[in-house]
């Protein structure tokens, strides 16, 4: 609710986001093994901005859990999930949407977060029920990031 709000007050403050674009977490469909072809803005990421959200501990937090030497500068690699050096190489874009929107279409039993589901979760405070971790536009950046990563 937060967010739509957010998103109409944009719109209505002249911003550009493209409301109609947007996919709805309830609306992703998931194909074999949890890949999304669809993207969820109609937009392209940016990998620069998913980058950011990449490393934010307050957003994606990825780098908790994965090792990146794109990021060798940045303390604390975790070493829970798999490293991601070349992971772009490997995975195509819809199998790395799959895995950010809801990681356990692909692997279950993981503890990766599921990043673009806001409902049947559990949530630690009240005000995150019904709301994503990330927006729609950020997992097609951290998607844009993660497919730079080719080495």
């Amino acid at each position: 609710m937060k967010r739509t709000f957010a998103l109409a007050a944009c719109v209505a403050m002249g911003g550009s986001v493209a409301l109609a674009d947007m996919l709805a977490p309830s609306d992703v469909t998931y194909g074999d093994y949890g890949a999304v072809e669809q993207s969820l803005t109609g937009t392209p990421g940016d990998p620069e901005s998913g980058a950011q959200v990449f490393l934010a501990r307050k957003l994606g937090n990825c780098l908790a859990c994965h090792a990146n030497s794109d990021m060798a500068d940045q303390p604390f690699h975790g070493e829970v999930g798999p490293p991601l050096d070349g992971i772009g190489s490997y995975r195509t874009e819809a199998e790395l949407r799959g895995m950010i929107i809801n990681s356990k279409k692909t692997f279950q039993g993981t503890i990766m977060p599921a990043f673009y589901v806001a409902d049947d979760f559990n949530r630690n405070q009240d005000k995150f029920e019904g709301e994503t971790i990330l927006t729609a536009q950020q997992v097609e950046d951290v998607v844009a990031y993660l497919m730079t990563l080719t080495d």
